[in-house]
């Protein structure tokens, strides 16, 4: 069993920063990638970046490349995730999740196990 959750969501301008964190628990986490995805109202779930925990690299998604950055914290066992240049785009409840990283970079729901309870983002224009 992998436990997450999530902190750091709330409210932003266009153009602003926000941080996000996942503090991670469980037995072997540390054989799993830790992704972040995103769900916006009426859509679904999409991948947005993750990160393998032994390894610390990292595959993300052509939509928040080069705006966001996720990075481990091996003291805390946590997985931060930075977000600057806001977009009203980005607006979503934001999710991490804990799933096997095998031939090719896990980049859907289906490929991971555990999830977080969400934190809402909202990036006002």
């Amino acid at each position: 069993q992998v436990q997450l959750v999530e902190s750091g969501g709330g409210l932003v301008q266009a153009g602003g920063s926000l941080s996000l964190s996942c503090a991670i628990s469980g037995r072997a986490f540390s054989s799993y990638g830790i992704g972040w995805f995103r769900q916006a109202p009426g859509k679904e779930r999409e991948f947005v970046v993750v990160v393998s925990w032994r390894t610390g690299n990292t595959y993300y998604a052509d939509s928040v490349k080069g705006r966001f950055t996720i990075s481990t914290d091996s003291a805390r066992n946590s997985v931060n995730l930075q977000m600057n240049s806001l977009k009203p785009e980005d607006t979503a409840v934001y999710y991490c999740a804990a799933g096997r990283i095998g031939s090719s970079w896990p980049a859907q729901v289906a490929q991971y196990d555990y999830w977080g309870q969400g934190t809402q983002v909202t990036v006002s224009s």
